[in-house]
């Protein structure tokens, strides 16, 4: 992973001083709340329903294990609420509607403290810190280079990539030396540090994209050009919230040496004419959508501009690239211990074949990696009882012991809110299953259903209409049977608690969305959304299926369209049985709308 240099160390701990500096002028009266709001929310303090949010950055996703140790103290000692403060807060949730449970116990959420939340975009965030300790929690974070610096904030946001970004066995190039430049280019930009609105990049480097760049901002598809050049075609323009748009593409083909100076067009233009009249219409993608070409020539016509005028002055040379990729130098690893790779392959191979679970876990959990001697090891951190994407602070702890066991000391953050494990011999393979298994991480559960995407919702979010985690919480009580969930096969279910879309509910298979109706908490369903994996093919947001849904109703919802889905599938080529995702768009969405909504109770069984 990526090592910080001197000048980086310098740079965080300045601001982390800066910041402190800030927060004691607000409590001395010095500074009113409305001058340091801004201040707080450029290193990612934000002020939620209950008590103040951080967002902390991980850039691309890579943390170290002395990172996550650092993120487990912080969850252990700072995420703590006043006594009072959590007594209030639970009282509400409490005032709010159980959501039934078929067969099991109605689930209500109980207000928990103490851990960290994986996101979507590879950051992790902490839900109830005082304010009056954050200066002390970026000085913590700043001692392992970490940070919030432009996790929140009209600026150029956290720069993310495929969790395989460097192993992955489909990979065109390494992207994360390319999305450290960018990073190193966009962090206090004096030019983009007010944009009409936030702005998301995402890049991928394998012929399979794994980090959703068609729903960012911008998107960066490493290429080849028809003489063998490495380059990026560039997609802009895409988003989620009240208006899903696929990110078009702008230009098929930017030498890598060439991006940032495209790429300062690409903003120079948006800052330009993004709207700023209506938060609503200031995204990037209203803009594209609205000017399609007039915006690509100015983008051309800036971009000249930079080359032929300013002497193109952000290309990368050579020279500066091999500092940024000597960063990245892939771990020294000891050899195997059980001889020969293909003897070490033989004897895990009859391990799992005297072994059922072992077998499941090394199915679904496993990716094969760039080195045949090393493979891709998934944590799941989806469980009973647990919101997608948390992590309490002793499971931080057990994934830091598990980091620096089985993976030269390295994890990273996964799109589906999990953790990697990126450098795995095969032969520690049954042991690191052994030992993920004891802390609770070996569920065989990655890209089936109960591998849900949830934002934190109504339960922490001030923006929230509706609570996510209840409805999480409903479909994994019903869904625990592993047999059942391997019939079912890989389904995307994405959950979201309002508009903004954090749960990404516009790319799941099955979606979920939480809307306000009178005052109350209502669930609108989408089907057929795809976020560009291989699992899900060609990149479209889902369809509603119709009215929206009482949470009560929501996890018949779900179990009609999936029983749908076992009425109409198909064997498969090679035995594999036809997914769900192929299944709806063979048959169309009418049977599984029909099924959906047959399920509506009466006004008086929804009450």
């Amino acid at each position: 992973m990526y090592r910080y240099t001197e000048f980086d160390r310098q740079f965080v701990h300045a601001r982390a001083a800066q910041y402190r500096d800030q927060l004691e002028r607000w409590q001395a009266g010095r500074l009113t709340d409305d001058e340091f709001r801004p201040l707080r929310l450029q290193n990612g303090w934000y002020v939620q329903r209950y008590a103040p949010m951080l967002r902390v950055a991980v850039p691309y996703g890579e943390l170290s294990s002395a990172q996550l140790r650092v993120l487990a103290r912080i969850a252990r000692d700072y995420d703590r609420p006043d006594a009072a403060l959590l007594r209030e807060a639970q009282a509400k949730q409490d005032a709010l509607a159980e959501v039934p449970v078929r067969g099991g116990t109605p689930v209500r959420t109980r207000l928990r403290s103490g851990y960290g939340h994986f996101t979507t975009r590879q950051n992790v965030q902490f839900n109830w810190i005082p304010l009056d300790r954050s200066a002390d929690v970026m000085d913590l974070l700043a001692s392992v280079d970490m940070h919030g610096i432009q996790t929140s904030g009209n600026c150029i946001r956290n720069i993310t990539s495929d969790e395989r970004a460097g192993i992955a066995v489909d990979e065109i190039a390494d992207p994360r030396p390319y999305c450290e430049i960018l990073r190193q280019w966009s962090t206090l930009h004096p030019e983009f540090a007010f944009l009409p609105r936030k702005f998301k990049i995402a890049v991928s480097g394998a012929a399979e994209d794994r980090a959703a760049i068609e729903w960012h901002d911008v998107g960066l598809q490493m290429v080849t050009d028809t003489d063998g050049r490495l380059g990026f075609r560039v997609h802009a323009g895409g988003g989620m919230g009240r208006t899903p748009v696929v990110a078009p593409v702008i230009r098929a083909f930017v030498p890598w040496q060439e991006i940032l100076n495209y790429l300062e067009a690409v903003v120079r233009v948006y800052n330009r004419w993004g709207r700023r009249d209506n938060m609503y219409k200031a995204r990037i993608k209203i803009l594209i959508k609205a000017e399609r070409q007039r915006y690509i020539d100015e983008v051309e016509a800036e971009y000249r501009a930079i080359v032929e005028q300013d002497g193109a002055p952000h290309t990368i040379t050579q020279a500066e690239f091999d500092r940024v990729a000597a960063c990245f130098a892939p771990p020294a690893l000891a050899p195997a211990r059980t001889g020969p790779q293909a003897q070490v392959h033989r004897i895990v191979r009859a391990d799992a074949e005297s072994d059922p679970g072992f077998h499941r876990w090394l199915q679904r959990n496993v990716a094969p990696h760039r080195d045949p001697a090393l493979r891709a090891v998934t944590l799941s951190f989806k469980r009973l009882g647990q919101a997608p994407g948390d992590a309490t602070a002793d499971q931080l702890e057990q994934a830091a012991d598990l980091a620096e066991r089985f993976s030269a000391g390295e994890a990273r953050v996964t799109h589906d809110q999990n953790l990697l494990l990126p450098w795995v011999r095969e032969d520690d393979l049954p042991e690191l299953w052994a030992a993920a298994r004891k802390a609770g991480f070996a569920s065989p559960n990655i890209h089936l259903l109960t591998d849900m995407i949830a934002c934190p919702g109504g339960d922490f979010c001030a923006l929230a209409n509706a609570r996510s985690i209840p409805i999480a919480e409903a479909i994994t009580q019903r869904y625990q049977d592993l047999d059942e969930l391997h019939d079912l096969g890989e389904i995307d279910l994405h959950i979201s608690g309002c508009i903004n879309s954090c749960g990404h509910h516009h790319t799941g298979h099955i979606g979920i969305l939480g809307v306000d109706k009178d005052g109350q908490e209502w669930y609108q369903v989408t089907l057929g959304g795809s976020d560009g994996s291989a699992l899900s093919g060609t990149v479209t947001p889902g369809k509603v299926v119709g009215p929206s849904f009482s949470a009560a109703e929501v996890p018949e919802v779900i179990e009609a369209l999936l029983d749908t889905y076992r009425t109409h599938r198909q064997p498969a080529a090679e035995g594999r049985t036809e997914t769900f995702i192929d299944t709806l768009r063979r048959v169309g969405h009418e049977p599984f709308k029909a099924a959906a909504n047959a399920t509506r109770l009466t006004e008086k069984e929804a009450a």
